[in-house]
């Protein structure tokens, strides 16, 4: 029975920018690869700070924003090999009180409960695909939702060995990018995943398919290509665990 990796991710485009190799890696080595985003609900007639971040895409006020992302979800998913993804119902921060940029990377809203939520449907998610080997966000850069799913699995106290990443592009904005839990993963062994060429243009061809998010993110597609290009085909993470099944070689 072959391996089952399950990645988690805050947002539609954060698992594959920040491990879109690994998995492809992980997929083309025979593992089942599961993609499962949290914040993906579709929230009609946005208003405010919600529909300005649905505006600064280019696109109009009438558009089904997140059903326009989970369509680029699948599209990047089938780049990498892997399975049909999962998206959860859960709304983005914005449509949760949080009424600005600033806002997005400070503080949680006291009022903002929703890891509560998030830890059932990941407890839930776990039991059914029991997998070998868990991805998700270390937070870095501090936005809210990352620093709400990171609480949440914690939370939910997965069984399986945990490859936290670091958030990507979060992680070449800053010199020094902010790392609100990083008291939770310093103490953690850091750990290298290199992968081959096919991978790397499988990682560079999904994080392409995000089309809404790729002018907004990094100025274009060949600006894109180019970041990706000098992360040198490597991701870096902190397990937590023990890997009782053993990553692929690198490739």
């Amino acid at each position: 029975m072959m391996p089952c990796a399950l990645a988690l991710s805050p947002h539609l485009d954060d698992a594959v920018f920040s491990a879109g190799g690994t998995l492809a890696h992980l997929a083309a080595s025979g593992w089942g690869v599961t993609m499962a985003t949290v914040f993906t609900a579709s929230v009609a007639h946005p208003k405010d700070f919600a529909l300005a971040c649905q505006l600064d895409k280019g696109l109009p006020a009438e558009a089904d924003y997140m059903a326009l992302r989970r369509d680029e979800d699948r599209a990047a998913a089938h780049h990498l090999g892997i399975d049909e993804p999962v998206h959860l119902p859960f709304r983005e921060a914005p449509h949760r009180g949080y009424g600005s940029p600033p806002e997005l990377f400070g503080a949680l809203r006291p009022d903002d409960r929703i890891e509560l939520n998030l830890a059932d449907a990941f407890e839930t998610l776990l039991r059914v695909l029991r997998p070998d080997l868990i991805l998700a966000p270390q937070a870095v850069g501090g936005h809210v939702d990352h620093v709400h799913v990171v609480r949440a699995i914690r939370a939910a106290r997965p069984s399986a060995p945990v490859l936290w990443w670091r958030d990507y592009p979060y992680t070449v904005r800053h010199a020094e990018p902010q790392e609100p839990l990083r008291h939770t993963f310093a103490h953690l062994p850091g750990l290298e995943i290199r992968f081959g060429s096919q991978s790397e243009a499988r990682k560079a061809a999904a994080c392409a398919a995000y089309t809404t998010q790729i002018g907004f993110q990094f100025g274009g597609a060949a600006a894109l290509a180019e970041k990706l290009r000098e992360e040198g085909a490597v991701e870096r993470f902190r397990l937590d665990g023990h890997l009782a099944v053993a990553l692929p070689p690198d490739a």
